[in-house]
């Protein structure tokens, strides 16, 4: 086979694997479903903890790098702390061993076609039913299939290397830390150019068992590839915050330091792997290598995340101010969307969260001015002041729900479950709910601010019976955004049904006050202006419930 064609056979076998690795992470993640998406709950306990869901979620998608390019994006999103996000790193690093593992022991130990031919056909079978959960397993089965086919493709296109190639690669083979820095540096680019450690220990394995490198190199060549995968998570941190950079550097300097003391202590821990499988096939060997290393790593970097979180903050500094709001960008990594699809909406619902806050904010604002006006000798310049922070703060609304409109719309044409599909047009709801809150928040304040300019402002009388109506809504406000994020009980749904009607039946007691009012002389356009602010909290109390609704059928 000339040297082009094998270049295409090559390149073709590792797509094929590539995208083999896809398929099997879209399948477990759709049949795994909002399981997925509650991992952050178990992410907030202890260092262990952390470690584990980290291993866990690397072991279904097949991808450190994924998994910690994600890290890094929820990092700068506010849902994980600098020393969760160190612990899931580093079980990452463990669970990126998995495919490692299944490779050594299905894809050399038995007669791969035998048993990918059969899985794609019976995967592709499976994937048509329309019972949901078992079209999703049979997607992962054909993806199983997919994987090993390529790898098969992979096995065959080695050997028809040119010799050229081969005498290339077997020179640096047993010249002792000659060929360990060289396969080092081989292993760290190849992962970089495929961006997969995952895929790198594939080829590394291939080319083991084919003996065109030997155990050395290759064991070398695994170290390498530790540290290529790092390149998605800085580049993943590039327009983050400063704690999402600390993330990346926290990842580079784990899998840094790790391979320089492997590399010091190389000879004894290929003794040591040795010992513990003796006489097993080379791939076997490499597996296990590559498991000790990082499972080493990680039990020397366990005990002080603390401190190693507190160097992380003295060589990339955050000043933990807080910024004006000024234009809204929700940063992210295309690869969050490939690798971890299920996993976005955990980041959209938290920063639907703080455009509730934004809401609260608002009214909040509204609120204290309201309660001062009375006897506020600079009430003119106090209104005119609330309007300009209620403007500001509602064209940051507008852009958040443009931003996380395309966001969402970005995760629905990822492989989602339908259950997830749903999930995200609740959300999209509730985000165009928001949004217009913040517009009737602004409305509010203009009402208010025409009030005093005019002075037209609402008597002691007026205010003592809008005050009540006023907090009713607040507390309505802050129901919704304490229970965002989660499903609404029966009984919360029950709750939300009798706030709204309750403020349902205040508006109608001050509608029939201001009506009163004007039937008794009082100014017309200020007792206008009354109904118009009590209708305009109304609509709040509606969207509210809006909301609520939304929420009580979010897990459906």
């Amino acid at each position: 086979m000339s040297y082009l064609g094998t270049t295409f056979a090559l390149a073709g076998s590792l797509g094929l694997f590539l995208y083999g690795m896809k398929v099997l992470s879209d399948g477990l993640q759709q049949a795994a479903g909002q399981r997925m998406q509650k991992v952050l709950a178990f992410m907030t306990g202890r260092r262990l903890s952390a470690i584990l869901t980290g291993f866990g979620i690397t072991a279904i998608i097949q991808s450190s790098s994924a998994t910690t390019v994600m890290v890094v994006s929820f990092v700068n999103a506010g849902l994980l702390t600098l020393k969760q996000a160190i612990g899931v790193s580093m079980g990452a690093a463990i669970g990126t061993t998995v495919t490692a593992w299944i490779v050594s022991i299905i894809g050399f130990s038995l007669k791969i076609s035998a048993m990918a031919i059969p899985a794609i056909g019976i995967g592709f079978l499976f994937s048509l039913l329309k019972w949901e959960k078992l079209k999703h397993w049979g997607t992962a089965v054909l993806g199983f299939g997919l994987l090993f086919l390529g790898l098969d493709f992979l096995t065959k296109s080695m050997p028809n290397l040119s010799a050229e190639t081969l005498a290339f690669i077997g020179s640096f083979s047993g010249k002792g830390y000659v060929s360990i820095f060289v396969g080092a540096g081989v292993g760290t680019a190849i992962t970089m150019i495929i961006h997969s450690s995952s895929a790198s220990a594939a080829i590394v394995l291939t080319l083991a068992h084919g003996n065109m490198i030997n155990y050395e190199m290759a064991a070398a060549m695994i170290l390498g590839a530790n540290i290529g995968t790092t390149i998605d998570a800085v580049l993943a941190s590039i327009r983050g915050k400063p704690t999402a950079k600390q993330t990346a550097l926290a990842f580079v300097l784990f899998k840094m330091i790790g391979t320089t003391w492997a590399l010091i202590l190389f000879y004894p821990l290929l003794s040591l792997v040795n010992f513990i499988t003796p006489g097993t096939d080379i791939t076997n060997r490499l597996a296990m290598f590559h498991t000790i290393f990082n499972t080493f790593n990680t039990i020397l970097f366990f005990p002080f995340v603390n401190q190693y979180a507190f160097l992380l903050g003295k060589i990339i500094k955050d000043s933990g101010s807080v910024k004006e709001l000024n234009h809204y960008t929700l940063v992210y990594s295309s690869g969050t969307f490939q690798n971890a699809p299920e996993m976005n909406i955990l980041r959209a619902e938290k920063e639907i969260r703080d455009m509730a806050g934004i809401v609260s904010d608002m009214y909040d604002r509204i609120s204290e001015v309201l309660s001062t006006l009375k006897d506020n000798p600079e009430k003119h310049n106090a209104v005119t002041k609330l309007t300009e922070e209620l403007q500001n703060k509602e064209q940051y609304a507008d852009e958040m729900r443009e931003e996380l409109t395309h966001f969402l719309m970005e995760c629905t044409r990822q492989q989602l479950n339908e259950k997830s599909k749903r999930r995200i047009s609740r959300l999209l709801r509730i985000i165009a709910d928001l949004e217009n809150m913040t517009d009737d928040c602004l409305t509010v304040g203009l009402v208010l601010e025409r009030s005093v300019l005019k002075d037209r402002l609402f008597t002691g009388a007026s205010m003592k019976t809008l005050a009540p109506y006023a907090r009713l809504v607040g507390e309505f406000l802050d129901f919704v955004q304490t229970r965002l994020g989660r499903a609404l009980t029966p009984e919360e749904t029950e709750q939300a049904k009798l706030i709204e009607d309750r403020i349902n039946k205040v508006r109608n007691k001050l509608r029939k006050y201001g009506q009163k009012r004007i039937e008794a002389g009082e100014n017309v356009k200020t007792e206008l202006l009354f109904i118009d602010f009590i209708r305009r909290l109304e609509n709040l109390g509606d969207y509210c419930y809006h909301i609520s609704n939304a929420l009580a059928h979010l897990d459906d």
